[in-house]
């Protein structure tokens, strides 16, 4: 207990009690059963959080394979039908024959395209029926699995 003298005009100074709390309050910290708890819970999170950064990193490559064997596939279709198209080779091209395998194809490493070429129902004489193409690009994914992607189209002799 503090005693102040207070100054009143009309009465000469007199002393004044000031009270103060006993105690001051203290500043709350974390106690040691809920810095127990906090690493016990995070202890428990990490290894799946990691798990799945880990896995998400792994995989962050699988979209972009597969959109480019999708594009090469796609690619070598485009030359087959042009290829059937040609007044200069035409319809009679479209032979296995023709179109050989790429291991690797030419600026894309770890990418391999091979053509099928089946002759479906010709009419009377060989070459008059319609051609199943199919293009099909393997690659190693990120998790260096074995893929592969097909692309197919059917080629006709017909001409209008």
């Amino acid at each position: 207990m503090v005693i102040r003298p207070k100054y009143t005009p009309e009465l000469p100074m007199a002393p004044t009690i000031v009270h103060r709390p006993s105690h001051t309050p203290r500043r709350r910290a974390f106690t040691l059963i809920e810095a127990i708890s906090a690493v016990v819970i995070l202890s428990l999170a990490m290894p799946g959080m990691l798990w799945a950064i880990r896995d998400s990193i792994r995989r962050r490559a699988d979209p972009i394979l597969l959109s480019r064997a999708r594009w090469l596939a796609a690619e070598k279709l485009e030359d087959i039908i042009a290829d059937a198209h040609a007044p200069t080779r035409g319809y009679s091209y479209i032979v296995n024959a023709n179109y050989s395998a790429e291991n690797p194809v030419s600026g894309f490493t770890g990418m391999n395209r091979s053509v099928s070429i089946v002759e479906t129902a010709p009419k009377f004489l060989a070459g008059t029926g319609w051609k199943t193409c199919t293009v099909t690009v393997a690659y190693t994914d990120g998790q260096n699995v074995s893929r592969s992607l097909q692309l197919s189209v059917v080629v006709t002799s017909y001409t209008p």
